[in-house]
């Protein structure tokens, strides 16, 4: 197979493994991407020290699945459209969801790209966009050309802080008016607990924002609406999960601390 990619992130980057390892897994009932799986071959990195528990897989193949829904979705109701993948890491979104007439941009830290190039390659349709989210200059890379806009945040906006969301948004709201955004969120209970994780203790990363009421976003900018808040219980392919895991799913969503934790958010802009 020849030498192996080295491995060179930040420990927020490297969180990135932790999804792609979940997506590589053939046993997991949920989403299984041969891309990932192709990739984890061609990396020099031990997995195994991740300490990954099934839990955590369940939990984050039902999240990109159900972004992947999301998205599916958008493309059905906007034919033509553009969509902007925020913190993409390795995800093969673009390629899951198979959409020959969307316009589709991919964007990470220049560390996260310069390793992405590795395994994804640019098309007349398909863009990586080297940049921190936080500098905002990178939404000039975005052409519209009047289609309809939709901005998935899967497994981010956690990492940064409140100000820097709240810039963000704002910005999307005034570059791209009437776009969709959708982003998956703590509670705040959840970002002050979830550093014990063991694959958030072995990286590193840095949990720094929570929210309880997913309407206080609303107050940013009058243009604002939030259009759903979902759980996990809520979520797409949690039907093809096992009956104890159901029925855990199905207890947590009686108790609203428990409901909250961590769930998707989505907002018209």
């Amino acid at each position: 197979m020849g030498d192996k990619n080295n491995i060179k992130l930040t420990p927020e980057q490297e969180t990135l493994l932790v999804t792609l390892y979940c997506k590589a897994q053939k046993d997991n009932q949920i989403l299984f991407d041969e891309k990932a799986e192709d990739i984890i071959s061609r990396i020099d990195y031990d997995f195994n020290q991740l300490q990954i528990p099934k839990k955590t897989i369940v939990m984050m193949c039902l999240r990109s699945n159900q972004f992947d829904a999301y998205t599916q979705e958008f493309l059905i109701n906007h034919h033509s459209s553009v969509i902007v993948h925020l913190g993409c890491g390795l995800d093969g979104r673009y390629n899951r969801i198979k959409n020959n007439e969307v316009e589709w941009y991919d964007l990470d830290m220049p560390a996260v790209i310069d390793l992405r190039e590795q395994f994804y390659k640019e098309t007349t349709k398909y863009h990586m966009i080297s940049s921190s989210v936080t500098e905002l200059t990178w939404i000039n890379n975005i052409l519209p050309k009047g289609r309809s806009v939709l901005i998935v945040a899967e497994g981010l906006f956690m990492y940064l802080q409140e100000a820097e969301i709240k810039d963000l948004i704002i910005t999307l709201s005034q570059a791209f008016p009437g776009c969709h955004l959708v982003f998956d969120a703590f509670s705040k209970l959840t970002a002050k607990r979830v550093k014990g994780h063991p694959s958030i203790k072995k990286t590193s990363a840095i949990i720094n924002w929570g929210i309880d009421n997913a309407k206080e976003i609303e107050q940013w900018s009058a243009s604002i609406h939030l259009k759903e808040e979902r759980y996990f219980s809520q979520f797409k392919g949690i039907e093809k999960l096992s009956y104890a895991y159901r029925l855990a799913f199905r207890f947590a969503c009686l108790i609203p601390a428990a409901r909250r934790a961590h769930r998707t958010l989505y907002y018209i802009l």
